[in-house]
């Protein structure tokens, strides 16, 4: 069974892990430290703060920006649940964006909207690097701008990701247009340390703030006893331990041979796909993006092949091939339904109408995308 997604673990990774062991910390030790070193060169940021998971690492942005009631934060709709549901950790309100339907990107103009709907002070935006393609970052700043709003790129998808603008060719997390940028390492992201997260920044005093409410809101004031601390505001136990970052490291020394590996496969697809279209069309990716894609995701029109896309999802599976949506929108959800009302976001309709995420990870075959392609073409009756 080939799934969306997997994890590549190899004997090196096992090592750093077993070495981790049997070092004097299993947490809160130098590993930490060397992986957000690390980590902060890979991407070109000044700053990188290690913690549990992608969804602390968007709460902790949210914390550090000192988001809370009557602030409000602009989310894309066609994203994970933790994009939105960072706010209202803290009591910010949230004002869903439309996408483009064809890509699942925020865009200028439906900021804008978002924005015009946004019923008080906007804090945040979160703009969503969707599959790993990068989103239009100085439209996207401009706009936020505007609403005295700071951008906080929501990118686990997007580690490798290059994008050029004017001429400039930048990497996704570099800070150049955000105040912080977030990723995960869960398993079926670039890179793995089983759970984790990281936000990068170029503002050392957001960076201290990271690192203090991530490990309870403790500080140790200068000149005080070597067991003292104080809690000037509560903060919430985010670490991510040695062990991981261990395995973080280790990942991270692949991140070029796991990118071109997914860059190959991605075309692989787009060659295989041609023939389908256009029935079948792989989302589409802006002109300015250059993605190590995280999600291989197809726009399918279900209706003109006469199939559900529950039905394609069992053929695919019977036919050894795993397949996944991406995503279903947020504001459709109970809670935000009922806290929000009903909204049209017909971009986002569309995408999720449309979408199915097909396998892709640095473990698959030349061949499995061949077989992969022909699954599909057979679950459509084509």
């Amino acid at each position: 069974m080939l799934p969306y997604g997997r994890q590549t673990i190899e004997d090196d990774d096992i090592a750093a892990v077993a070495q981790a062991l049997k070092a004097d910390f299993l947490t809160t030790g130098p590993t930490v430290e060397a992986f957000e070193q690390a980590f902060a060169r890979v991407v070109g940021a000044r700053h990188a703060v290690a913690c549990a998971n992608g969804t602390a690492a968007l709460h902790l942005a949210m914390l550090a920006l000192e988001a809370g009631p009557g602030d409000r934060v602009v989310a894309p709709s066609i994203t994970f649940l933790a994009t939105a549901n960072c706010a209202r950790y803290v009591g910010a309100d949230v004002a869903f964006a439309d996408v483009d339907p064809d890509t699942g990107l925020m865009t200028a103009d439906t900021l804008r909207e978002a924005l015009a709907r946004a019923d008080g002070p906007v804090k945040a935006v979160l703009p969503v690097h969707l599959r790993g393609d990068a989103c239009e970052l100085p439209a996207l700043a401009a706009v936020a701008r505007d609403a005295g709003a700071l951008l906080v790129e929501d990118a686990p998808h997007a580690l490798g990701t290059r994008a050029s603008f004017d001429g400039v060719t930048e990497t996704i997390g570099d800070g150049r247009h955000g105040a912080m940028a977030t990723f995960s390492f869960h398993p079926v992201k670039t890179i793995a340390t089983g759970e984790g997260g990281m936000v990068t920044t170029n503002d050392p005093r957001l960076a201290e703030r990271l690192r203090t409410l991530r490990s309870h809101g403790m500080v140790r004031p200068e000149g005080c006893e070597p067991w003292w601390y104080e809690m000037p505001e509560p903060g919430f136990n985010y670490r991510l331990p040695d062990i991981l970052c261990a395995l973080g490291l280790s990942q991270l020394a692949k991140l070029d041979r796991f990118a071109a590996r997914r860059r190959r496969l991605t075309a692989a697809y787009l060659d295989g796909l041609a023939p389908l279209a256009p029935l079948v069309v792989p989302a589409r990716s802006p002109a300015w993006s250059d993605p190590v894609l995280h999600l291989m995701t197809v726009l399918i029109d279900f209706p003109a092949a006469g199939r559900t896309r529950l039905q394609v999802v069992e053929a695919l599976k019977s036919r050894g091939v795993g397949s996944q949506v991406h995503y279903i929108p947020v504001h459709r959800q109970p809670y935000y339904r009922e806290r929000y009302g009903a909204l049209d976001l017909p971009g986002a309709e569309a995408w999720y109408a449309r979408c199915l995420s097909l396998p892709l990870y640095p473990g698959m075959a030349d061949e499995d995308v061949t077989a992969v392609v022909r699954a599909l073409s057979e679950a459509l009756g084509l």
